[in-house]
């Protein structure tokens, strides 16, 4: 399996450990998760993994945020939820210029706050949990040089603001910079909206010579099956198509050789670990919620818990199609 080399962290196993014995909690206790888009099979996975920590716990969890992609619709979500005064909330960031006053007033009232996927790192949240990002975006482009020959025009789909999509990009033109021969012709925002993607595709499937693009790259779930979608239409088979996460389409479009590979994140896992780490912080909170804990050398909080990644391709796509029929029963 070819895994992204993650940031070992002892910490994960302390809460569960420290938060074990479940005498302590209370049906009283609230904890709120709001993410970027409800409707995707992405959060509705990091949804159960909340969801079953709540359970194991006897806590409430409460799930909301827009269907759609719309940072303003979220901003809306977290001022009901602090008005709600739950007992911590995670928070995926669509727009962290957008998002941090509301995530400073959160702890301004004593409220934990933990980000998770996309982070917010100006505000005063307590730490971060999710994908290392940069490097995640580092191994889509060693694929993509390999795939390419270290020659290509490549394209990426992506939502600008977004912090976890920035990093990611920020990644693929690191080592990009490095090649000479590999050129990004255009980064294509998508505006949250996937048949933007598949009208983007279509379009530049016309072009030849020096224009033709030879790699599409989707940074977020929803455009890869979008752009596979395209090239299907219109036949296309000589194209690398480098998409992200691992909704069932995704899996099946890598099986029948439309996508070449995709990156695959652990959104259970995000959602289960976050609902602990928010109850330890809720049952032993620091003395001071709103300190800046990434420059105490004695703090009782990580700056990020990385919880993995991994390439799939057609030689591990079988593994990842197992484990997700596997966590639907």
């Amino acid at each position: 399996m070819k895994a992204i080399k993650s940031i070992g962290l002892v910490l994960l196993a302390m809460v569960v450990l420290s938060a074990s014995s479940c005498g302590r909690h209370s049906t009283s206790e609230v904890y709120y998760m709001i993410v970027t888009r409800s409707t995707l099979p992405y959060w509705q996975t990091a949804a159960a993994g909340f969801n079953k920590a709540a359970a194991q716990y006897g806590v409430k969890a409460k799930v909301t945020g827009p269907e759609n992609y719309d940072p303003q619709a979220e901003l809306a979500a977290l001022h009901d939820a602090i008005a709600a005064k739950p007992a911590g909330i995670l928070i995926s960031v669509a727009d962290k210029t957008l998002l941090q006053s509301e995530i400073d007033a959160a702890i301004n009232a004593g409220i934990p706050v933990i980000t998770v996927d996309s982070d917010a790192p100006g505000s005063r949240r307590l730490y971060f949990i999710g994908t290392n990002n940069i490097e995640s975006g580092r191994v889509g482009a060693r694929r993509v040089i390999e795939k390419l020959g270290g020659r290509g025009n490549v394209v990426f789909f992506t939502m600008p603001g977004q912090p976890n999509l920035e990093e990611r990009l920020k990644g693929f033109k690191e080592v990009f910079a490095t090649r000479p021969d590999i050129h990004i012709v255009d980064v294509v925002d998508t505006k949250g909206d996937a048949r933007y993607a598949f009208d983007w595709t279509q379009e530049s499937l016309a072009l030849a010579g020096d224009k033709k693009v030879d790699a599409f790259v989707s940074l977020e779930a929803s455009s890869g099956k979008a752009i596979a979608d395209s090239l299907k239409r219109s036949k296309v088979t000589d194209r690398l198509l480098v998409a992200w996460d691992v909704d069932p389409d995704t899996l099946a479009d890598i099986k029948d050789g439309t996508i070449d590979s995709t990156v695959a994140q652990k959104p259970f896992t995000m959602g289960y670990v976050g609902l602990k780490m928010l109850d330890e912080v809720f049952h032993n909170p620091p003395a001071q919620l709103s300190k800046d804990y990434s420059v105490d050398s004695f703090s009782p909080y990580p700056v990020f818990v990385d919880t993995g990644a991994s390439l799939v391709d057609k030689s591990n796509v079988d593994l990842y199609i197992a484990s997700a029929a596997a966590g639907t029963q």
